[in-house]
């Protein structure tokens, strides 16, 4: 007999209930089909797409791999969180679009997550940083040439935010 379980995440700076989750539920499916955030995108389920990325206490990891429960009471970020409350788009979120970095969308979450968070450690990275750091995320349709331009453009708009 399988036994649920009960836990609480810190999502996106809130706290959520989980309720009567089963011991071997994904961090992905706990978040999209129990508290429905959709934004993170369910693929190959074996962590090797990235589109299923999110920041768990600030590392990107894939919440296809990671258990539910032991993610409890730790910090998770998903796409919705890049958003402002006032529904703004964060500096990735418009550098991808005004890049044409988006075509069929699927890997986007996972990509801006990504970006994200190699640009809030190096708002400088190298190309190959770059490529390093999205290696983890397939995309089959923008091609990755706008993608690399949309993190140059996100990389200078955090440039020109940080105040000497």
């Amino acid at each position: 007999m399988t036994t649920s379980e009960d836990f609480s995440l810190v999502v996106n700076g809130s706290h959520r209930s989980v309720v009567d989750a089963l011991p071997g539920e994904s961090l992905l499916f706990v978040l999209r089909e129990r508290l429905g955030l959709i934004g993170s995108k369910n693929a190959c389920e074996e962590g090797e797409c990235g589109s299923c990325t999110v920041r768990l206490d600030g590392e990107t990891v894939c919440s296809c791999l990671v258990l539910a429960a032991a993610a409890a009471d730790r910090e998770v970020v998903t796409i919705e969180g890049l958003t402002s409350e006032e529904a703004v788009l964060s500096d990735v979120q418009q550098a991808f679009l005004d890049a044409g970095a988006v075509q069929c969308g699927f890997c986007t979450p996972g990509l801006l997550m990504a970006v994200d968070a190699l640009l809030d450690a190096d708002d400088e990275p190298d190309e190959l940083t770059v490529r390093e750091a999205i290696s983890g995320n397939l995309c089959r349709c923008t091609g990755y040439g706008r993608i690399l331009d949309a993190v140059d453009r996100a990389a200078s708009a955090r440039r020109s935010q940080v105040t000497p």
